[in-house]
């Protein structure tokens, strides 16, 4: 995996371990995309609820970064770990629902569920991502 330059060393440091955390999820996955049924253990700063996600981005507007990086490699995760044919070619990151809209997506998700998990909203949005690759 090659990091942008122009990436600040902590943020390579969550990003690389948010993606590897998210591999070692999509080891070991094969449940349906709702988090609450999961067997596995999400860690990383991910691994909160939506109250705690909303709590963070208001106290300091940075940690969204944070947090969508996060949310990159948890879908990455999810998507790894799909079988063969399904979700092939889905883009995580396209023109039309770019990663600030998929950040106001997450905290408007958040805003609404707060007794939710925040790989929930993540879950949520990586269906939102499904049907924007059929529109």
């Amino acid at each position: 995996m090659t990091v942008p330059a122009r990436v600040s060393s902590a943020a390579r440091v969550l990003l690389i371990v948010s993606l590897f955390l998210a591999d070692v999820f999509a080891a070991g996955a094969s449940r349906p995309l709702r988090a609450q049924a999961q067997t596995a253990k999400i860690v990383g700063l991910g691994a909160t609820t939506c109250q705690r996600f909303s709590d963070d981005v208001k106290a300091n507007p940075a940690v969204r970064r944070d947090y969508l990086a996060w949310a990159q490699g948890f879908m990455s995760g999810i998507i790894s770990s799909r079988p063969p044919g399904v979700d092939e070619g889905l883009d995580l990151a396209p023109v039309s629902f770019d990663l600030i809209k998929q950040l106001h997506y997450l905290e408007d998700y958040c805003a609404r569920n707060v007794s939710l998990d925040f790989s929930d909203a993540v879950a949520a949005l990586y269906k939102r991502l499904r049907q924007e690759g059929k529109t």
